[in-house]
């Protein structure tokens, strides 16, 4: 009787498999959905244009990006926290997803619990950058002056809790210097007031816009905030050799699934994103907008994200800024 008990509950367990195996073996059947929660035109919906372009060609199957920007990428990244978890519905984050654990209140989802790494994509470093009429040509320069003028040199960022606003206060912290925050509503309008003199400084990943005015003397670059040099930039050093010792903060993009998605498709997923994005075609592509290739695995994904959460959770009690 009890090998009969058995043998029926087998049988269920096989009959609940099978469509689940069959399923991510016919995975995908349908349109796919990569979700960017910022503006198009950032560096994360570049990444997830170019990363559509070829699963779509790979696999036969439409993948499209939804851009749902809001709360600081909060909106976007929530759709795909309460998707189903069967590898249609996909994030391709900014570093904003390790940033707002810190800056807000009550978040809508766990980072940590309700998404399931896939890769982190690629990064894009940040230029610090000083208005001409700021009386330092370097790093330390700049410090020392910090230091005699406490809290008094202006810096502006593309807004509150974002990622230039956080890589200005590390520097600050690091430095052991004191910096005061305007925060503008995007990138342009702060490039603008530091062009024109009214902040000393800000920090950008948009190289594109800003290194023809450093060529030109109109903003003069600190440095770079990645580990190492950029290959766009060559001639800059970054903040990290210039005189803050072990300063990095880049803006970075991660693809990721809601939690629960099969490991099998989880795997799936991230050899075939981080095979197109080491093709020499989409290095190219992401190299031209100042953005380097990272394409690992989800389990090195997971350990940076940690670490990213841990780090500006400290950066933003260090600074004083009040969750929103």
């Amino acid at each position: 009787m009890l090998e009969l008990r058995e043998l029926i509950a087998a049988s269920a367990i096989t009959a609940f498999a099978a469509p689940a195996a069959m399923a991510q073996d016919n995975y995908p059947d349908r349109p796919i959905r990569i979700i960017v929660p910022t503006a198009p035109g950032g560096p994360s919906d570049i990444g997830a244009r170019l990363i559509a372009q070829e699963l779509t060609k790979r696999w036969g199957r439409q993948v499209v990006v939804d851009t749902r920007p809001g709360a600081g990428s909060i909106i976007g990244t929530e759709i795909v926290a309460r998707a189903a978890a069967d590898g249609y519905t996909l994030l391709l984050s900014p570093s904003t997803l390790a940033i707002n654990p810190a800056t807000y209140k009550n978040m809508p989802y766990d980072v940590r619990r309700d998404f399931a790494p896939i890769t982190q994509t690629h990064f894009v470093p940040n230029l610090i950058l000083l208005h001409p009429s700021v009386p330092a040509k370097s790093v330390r320069e700049f410090i020392t002056l910090a230091k005699a003028r406490p809290g008094e040199l202006l810096y502006g960022s593309s807004g509150h809790g974002t990622n230039p606003h956080l890589v200005m206060e590390l520097f600050a912290s690091m430095a052991q210097i004191r910096l005061m925050h305007i925060p503008y509503k995007g990138t342009l309008p702060g490039l603008i007031e530091t062009l024109a003199g009214r902040v000393a400084m800000i920090a950008t990943s948009s190289m594109s816009l800003v290194v023809p005015h450093v060529r030109t003397g109109k903003l003069r670059a600190l440095g770079i905030t990645s580990a190492a040099r950029s290959p766009a930039v060559p001639d800059i050093p970054t903040i990290a050799e210039a005189g803050v010792p072990g300063y990095e903060a880049v803006q970075w993009s991660a693809m990721l699934a809601p939690a629960g998605t099969p490991p099998e498709l989880i795997a799936r997923l991230n050899k075939e994103v981080t095979a197109i994005l080491r093709t020499p075609e989409i290095r190219d592509r992401l190299a031209g907008d100042s953005a380097e290739v990272v394409a690992g695995s989800p389990e090195q994904l997971t350990q940076f994200l940690n670490a990213e959460i841990v780090k500006w959770a400290r950066v933003v009690k260090a600074a004083g800024i009040t969750p929103e």
